[in-house]
């Protein structure tokens, strides 16, 4: 069973969108599979209920922390030895609740731009892919963690 999940709330994503975001998700290295449970905008009230039980909440918001590649790797080694799920959330077009974001261990903001939701989801599981290659020693990330 996977320790990473992705929880959004999106209406359907473009099929551009989608395959980009499963091509990523469908590379990632054994160990880090992650999975995906989206979320009609009117069922976002019940997005609590579609997180793992026990699951540090990474809450992807405008005004959370800017990471490097690099710490956000470490971060996700850090989650993954510990060995309780780690759930991504993504809001609809109104954000997130109020207090899922207060009970956040992290929010974290994947650029200072306004993105696209569509497009979010995608440069995530890019992300996700890149930490994942960085701490495998995997060649698709050309750094490395010192």
């Amino acid at each position: 069973m996977p320790r990473l999940h992705i929880v959004a709330v999106a209406n359907r994503l473009p099929a551009w969108a989608a395959a980009a975001r499963d091509t990523y998700l469908g590379r990632m290295p054994r160990g880090y599979e992650v999975s995906l449970t989206e979320l009609r905008p009117a069922a976002a009230r019940r997005l609590r209920a579609r997180l793992p039980r026990g699951a540090r909440i990474i809450a992807l918001d405008e005004r959370g922390r800017d990471l490097t590649t690099e710490q956000f790797a470490r971060m996700l080694s850090g989650w993954l030895a510990s060995g309780a799920p780690t759930a991504f959330v993504l809001g609809g077009a109104d954000g997130l609740d109020p207090q899922l974001r207060k009970d956040a261990a992290l929010l974290l903001r994947l650029s200072s731009l306004t993105l696209p939701h569509a497009l979010v989801q995608v440069l995530l599981a890019e992300q996700l892919y890149r930490a994942a290659t960085l701490l495998t020693g995997h060649p698709y990330h050309r750094g490395s963690l010192r």
